[in-house]
Parts: structure tokens; C-alpha cells; sequence
């Protein structure tokens, strides 16, 4: 009944930044009527499609910020918000970014859709990063690394007191501390 995509693509830019698009798209499996006055959104034309994209340095601080809708329900109503998500430029990807993106464009403040596609873009960064590194040559299970990976204790699997990480980052393990 209900299709929504969501691709998200990371550039590296010449100037040593980085430029991180997501978009969503959701699409019906039939004719979809609006309002009356909207009449219908013909079956596998887009009921939305939004972009968000951001530009950041290597420290994960946002340089620029840009939205746009190219198809949306009530045209003149959902497709005004995206000058207010500039306010994303300054915000680092790393500390409170989901906190600050709920501040600034929850509830009436923002469009539910874009604000969701926020959600995905830290992550998508750290992927971007780990990326960068490894083309670099730097893979940060080796010895020479003298800062602990970014990943490490940003989810259950990468925890330094777990498994994964004794058996992958032995150097970075980190053993429970008992209760007591």
C-alpha cells in the first residue's frame, strides 16, 4: 500500500569537506486522493519527495545546511519549512545533534519528514569517516592508532567491555568493573 525510500549519499568534496544528502520519497500503490481542491496524486508519482543536505568538516561540525521538497501534499504549506532547517548550520553531529534537532524543528516547528531524515545523518557521517580513513591507509585496529575509534561504545556490538571488541580492538578492551 505504502512505499517510502530512503537513500541517503556522502561526497567528498575537493576542499577536504564533506556533503551528506538524504532524501525520502514515499509513493502509494494506487491512485491517492487529496483535498478536493488537490485532486489526485496519480499511483507511483511521489507523495513526497525531500531532501535534506548537509555539509561538514572532519570534526563533524555543520558548515551548511540546505532542504527542499519537490513533491508534497499541500503544495504552499509543506514546502515553505526548508529555509528554517539553516539553523542546523554550527551543530555538531556528535554531541546532543538529536537533542538540538528536536529543539529546533520538532512539533510545528519543522516538517515531520525532514526532521526524521536528521535522524540518519550522524551515522551516515561515521560511515563516511570510516571510509575516508580506510583510504587513507588508517584502519583503526592497528597498533599505530593512538586514539581510541570512533565507533567504540556508540552501540551494544562495540562496547570495550564486550566480545567484539576483546576479540577485534584487543587494545581498547576494557573490562567490566565488578558490582560491589
Amino acid at each position: 500500500m505504502h512505499i517510502r525510500r530512503v537513500d541517503i549519499e556522502c561526497w567528498h568534496r575537493e576542499d577536504g569537506l564533506l556533503d551528506i544528502e538524504a532524501r525520502m520519497i514515499d509513493l502509494k500503490d494506487k491512485d491517492y486522493p487529496l483535498p478536493p481542491s488537490l485532486g489526485v496524486r496519480a499511483k507511483g508519482e511521489p507523495l513526497h519527495d525531500m531532501r535534506v543536505r548537509i555539509t561538514i568538516d572532519q570534526g563533524m561540525t555543520i558548515h551548511d545546511a540546505v532542504a527542499s521538497s519537490d513533491a508534497v501534499p499541500y503544495p504552499g504549506g509543506c514546502d515553505t519549512i526548508a529555509p528554517v532547517y539553516r539553523q542546523l548550520i554550527g551543530l555538531s553531529l556528535l554531541k546532543g545533534f538529536r537533542r538540538a534537532v528536536t529543539e529546533r524543528f520538532g512539533g510545528v516547528r519543522g516538517c515531520s519528514h525532514m526532521t526524521e531524515l536528521l535522524g540518519s545523518l550522524p551515522t551516515a557521517a561515521f560511515q563516511t569517516m570510516a571510509s575516508i580513513q580506510r583510504d587513507n591507509g588508517v584502519m583503526d585496529w592497528d597498533d599505530h592508532v593512538t586514539k581510541q575509534p570512533f565507533q567504540l561504545d556508540k552501540c551494544h556490538a562495540l562496547e570495550t567491555s564486550s566480545e567484539t571488541v576483546r576479540r577485534f580492538y584487543p587494545r581498547w578492551y576494557r573490562q567490566h568493573k565488578a558490582a560491589g
